[in-house]
């Protein structure tokens, strides 16, 4: 499916008081929000501006109205919609919720999580380019493309390869090794922790970018562990002979350990790593997640205490590990394991001095007001309720007395019976809470789920990522329903449109072939030489690479095929490799068939592209017939004064 560059660009920002810009069927549109939008597609400086911000006008409007009719038809009040907008909101909620209350649950959930350890591998696109285009629509174009090639069957090592901005991606794939709890930041470890074994994450937006995660297996977690290093640094910008001497120096330490000299000595004589070879080259104890992926996969496969691994490279140079001691994790959930825990979550900032700060402005913002109630009286009827007692005779609270109200909702007593029967009893087993933890503990909570019910008017960047997912959501469903699944299925409108604009798909200087991908220079090397020996036996080859090397044969126009040109293209030829310099990826091809000659494309042929024209064909019909719907009205003035 063709998606129109920038179309996204309709993730609008809250309309700002300014001049309108444009109308349409009498709504504004504000010069400030456009240019908001405008922005962060195309961060100053702008060369171009006015023909930009002209052309960009016209993709804004169009969603602007794509948006609107999906309202009118009220897409966003049908279920589907309404529940899947939900549960996006409960996904995107958590990242700006801080609920005291949850620190039991935060505690319980991190040490069950501590029980097993998950690999991991990680697609990251993150709003900030080498271009410096932030946050734009066409970043999040990019992580929509991308879960799509997954949801099509795609392999996760290609699609991290092809679109993941993580510098180490081209060595790694994406592979980020085993994590732990506390091993991530919280919102990652929700999301990797919530997934099954083979299982990848739908699109997670962070403060730095987009992220889809991979839940590749899981195991029983193998704890802490202590070890010893030497560590041979590699400068950077280092050439393959400095790396040769470093690791053959690596190579005569491991053989004088073999041998039997002192592990300590060599690390204080030799070892790079300032902290631990002053201390005989030990490591403070550390889980996964703690140092490289690589170093932390060699030190937990060492079998035994006293165990020597050889040489082995990271990103910081070549290391020698020697395990010291392994500290399994506990399995039983006592209270002193769960304490240990508590002050883990709570060094790690999941519960925090913030998140009482932001009950506070809560309480501020919102109006909270404490109505004249007894509390002697009120906790006396709460005990008779409690205990299942009557209430004193005389006593002048009662289930419908108020206790206070918070942004117009007032709690009665009776909400306060309800939560105390369900959370009375302390969670270490040890009784009651007394009345007023209870008292106070209900007024927290309803404040904060006030606060999650409202949060749009508390949080500007919560409200606008919100509107930005309705919108976007709301111009998904109308195209889809429009013009892509149409335009897709409609087999007797695209061979209509075929016909009518059949000039436009001929065939130029072609041939037939078959195009290798391979995933990398060596793999095309290898392959095209094995090739080159019997060219009638490509497809037997072929087999033996598995999914390293994937093929497409067609007719194709030569300026089409990897290493192909007019003048040396004929029938047996194989062509040159030619390198991805964005994935690193290399493909070349085999010619059978050379068409010189320029001729009509079938409809077979020329398919994809009429599909993709007559998408657009569709596109425009109903863009006009929207803007008779909605009559469109640009301020030329205005558009010319924020052009500038």
């Amino acid at each position: 499916m063709k998606l129109p560059s920038l179309l996204l660009a309709f993730l609008f920002a809250t309309s700002l008081p300014a001049q309108t810009l444009f109308t349409y069927g009498g709504k504004t549109v504000s010069s400030n929000e456009y240019l908001k939008a405008f922005n962060k597609v195309y961060p100053a400086p702008v060369t171009e501006k006015a023909k930009k911000m002209r052309e960009y006008l016209d993709l804004y409007i169009n969603s602007k109205l794509k948006i609107q009719e999906a309202m009118n038809r009220g897409y966003d009040s049908l279920p589907s919609f309404v529940e899947e907008y939900n549960a996006l909101r409960n996904q995107v909620i958590e990242n700006y919720m801080n609920d005291p209350e949850s620190l039991n649950a935060l505690v319980n959930e991190a040490f069950d999580r501590s029980l097993k350890d998950v690999k991991v591998q990680h697609i990251f696109i993150p709003y900030t380019t080498a271009a410096n285009y932030s946050d734009s629509a066409v970043v999040k174009l990019k992580i929509q493309e991308a879960y799509m090639e997954l949801q099509s069957g795609k392999n996760f090592d290609d699609v991290a390869l092809k679109f993941s901005a993580d510098p180490a991606v081209a060595a790694n794939k994406g592979h980020l090794g085993y994590i732990t709890v506390f091993s991530l930041p919280y919102q990652f470890e929700n999301i990797i922790y919530n997934l099954s074994p083979g299982k990848y994450s739908t699109p997670h937006r962070s403060n730095s970018g987009y992220h889809i995660f991979k839940n590749i297996e899981e195991r029983k977690a193998v704890g802490r562990i202590k070890v010893s290093q030497i560590l041979l640094a590699v400068p950077p910008g280092s050439d393959d002979a400095a790396k040769k001497k470093i690791a053959a120096k690596a190579d005569s330490l491991y053989n004088r350990l073999q041998k039997g000299d002192d592990f300590g000595k060599l690390a204080g004589l030799f070892s790079n790593d300032v902290v631990s070879s002053a201390s005989n080259g030990q490591v403070p104890e550390f889980g996964l997640g703690s140092y490289d992926p690589v170093f932390e996969a060699v030190a937990f496969s060492l079998p035994a205490d006293g165990a020597l691994s050889k040489p082995f490279l990271t990103a910081h140079g070549y290391h020698i590990i020697k395990r010291g001691s392994l500290i399994p994790p506990s399995a039983v959930k006592n209270k002193r394991n769960l304490d240990i825990t508590r002050m883990l979550v709570e060094k790690d900032g999941r519960i925090n001095v913030a998140k009482e700060r932001l009950y506070n402005k809560i309480i501020a913002k919102a109006g909270y007001k404490q109505f004249n109630i007894d509390q002697v009286m009120l906790q006396m009827f709460l005990d008779s309720v409690l205990a299942s007692r009557p209430p004193s005779l005389g006593n002048p609270v009662n289930k419908s007395t108020a206790l206070f109200s918070i942004g117009g909702s007032t709690k009665v007593v009776n909400d306060l019976v309800s939560y105390s029967i369900a959370n009375r009893y302390k969670t270490d087993g040890s009784g009651l809470k007394p009345f007023n933890q209870l008292n106070d503990e209900f007024k927290k909570a309803s404040v904060m789920e006030y606060y999650r019910a409202h949060l749009e008017e508390f949080n500007e960047d919560f409200n606008a990522q919100m509107k930005e997912l309705k919108d976007g959501n709301l111009f998904f469903d109308i195209m889809m329903k429009e013009i892509w699944s149409n335009a897709q299925s409609d087999t007797a409108g695209q061979r209509k449109f075929y016909e009518q604009n059949k000039n436009k798909y001929k065939w130029n200087y072609s041939a037939d072939a078959v195009i290798f991908y391979c995933g990398d220079d060596a793999t095309a090397k290898t392959f095209r030489d094995m090739l080159l020996k019997d060219k009638s036996k490509w497809k037997e080859v072929l087999e033996g690479f598995s999914d390293k090397v994937t093929s497409d044969s067609a007719r194709f126009e030569i300026s089409k095929i990897p290493g192909a040109q007019k003048a040396t293209a004929k029938p047996g030829a194989i062509t040159n490799i030619v390198k991805n310099k964005d994935d690193n990826s290399a493909s070349f091809a085999l010619i059978f068939k050379i068409y010189p000659m320029p001729g009509q494309k079938s409809f077979a042929d020329a398919r994809g592209d009429v599909v993709s024209d007559f998408q657009d064909d569709m596109d425009k019909k109903w863009i006009a017939e929207l803007k008779k719907k909605y009559p469109v009205k640009v301020n030329e003035d205005v558009l010319r004064t924020i052009s500038k």
